[in-house]
């Protein structure tokens, strides 16, 4: 169990706020798969805000997707805060994560995600409003520096957080810079936990159960968020909560369950989404490339994915696979 702030969660594995990724079809395939706790995806404050229709479907939820926390992009406090109550007001979220890690362009630019590591009192400040007013607990989503890992500014960002409010923190192991390549950087997120009372979750790299394990090991931190393991893997999380336990890692699901699963998280974006058939061909080709991309036919079968034109074409392709 793991607390933040006046919660209490059974575990402290969390599935990441991956944004275009983290939807409900992802959740609940990775909930049935050992994930106890996850996010919404990314969701940006200011279209939040105007309640445009395609964010707020991003809060669907239903009530095998429980708990969830929700996530915003933003960097103005006043707005920031405005978001978090409508969040509250469309979703039952145990608390909210301020992104302050989204490395992307567009996002930085704007003084978002990542940029928010070069002015803390900009940070603090939204964290302070939405601890003050929100009604839940508040959390950030860091990085361990902007253009090279500063293990200064590093702790100087996390003890500011904690002491603006924040009831935990998420640090991803690389700077905005490495984006989600190169090396994590475990020593200086165990410098972060070290000088932290809030609980501290690390990600970066957690693709398998021995490198949860090894998050674990190198930085004592209390937590891990699973990102882009889970994706076409939504195993990983009974790999890692049984290898914690006993240090054994599991068998690797087969050809048959991996296509059987991957049928029934298509089924689920069939019956979830509320996009046009034209889309959600779409994101069901996405979610078959993720399942398909070590097996043996890896080329072919995902040239035969890509060229299905809907759902009845895209399950003929895998049923072929399964033979």
């Amino acid at each position: 169990m793991i607390r933040i702030g006046d919660k209490v969660f059974q575990t402290n594995v969390f599935l990441a706020p991956l944004a275009g990724c983290s939807d409900l079809p992802f959740r609940l395939i990775c909930r049935e798969h050992g994930a106890l706790m996850a996010f919404f995806e990314m969701i940006s404050s200011d279209a939040l805000v105007r309640e445009r229709e395609k964010t707020l479907s991003m809060l669907k939820s239903v009530p095998a997707d429980s708990p969830v926390a929700g996530q915003l992009l933003g960097s103005d406090a006043e707005l920031m805060l405005d978001a978090a109550l409508k969040m509250k007001e469309h979703a039952d979220v145990e608390f909210i994560d301020i992104n302050a890690a989204c490395p992307v362009r567009k996002v930085v630019v704007n003084g978002q995600g990542a940029a928010l590591f070069k002015t803390p009192e900009k940070l603090f400040a939204i964290i302070k409003i939405l601890a003050l007013k929100s009604g839940l607990p508040v959390t950030v989503k860091l990085r361990t520096g902007f253009d090279k890992s500063d293990t200064r500014a590093l702790i100087d960002v996390v003890r500011g957080c904690e002491g603006a409010g924040v009831s935990a923190i998420f640090l991803h192991g690389r700077t905005r810079a490495q984006m989600y390549g190169g090396d994590v950087d475990y020593e200086a997120i165990k410098m972060a936990k070290e000088n932290l009372s809030v609980p501290l979750f690390a990600s970066g790299n957690i693709l398998s159960a021995p490198l949860a394990n090894k998050m674990f090991e190198e930085t004592g931190c209390d937590g891990i968020i699973v990102a882009r393991g889970a994706m076409g893997n939504p195993w990983i999380f009974k790999d890692i909560n049984g290898f914690l336990k006993n240090g054994l890692c599991s068998p690797k699901p087969g050809k048959k369950q991996r296509i059987e699963t991957l049928k029934k998280h298509l089924s689920y974006i069939r019956k979830y989404s509320d996009l046009t058939d034209s889309s959600v061909i779409g994101l069901m080709r996405k979610a078959a490339l993720w399942y398909l991309k070590d097996f043996a036919s890896a080329a072919a079968a995902r040239g035969k994915v890509t060229g299905s034109q809907n759902y009845e074409e895209l399950l003929k392709v895998l049923d072929k696979l399964q033979i």
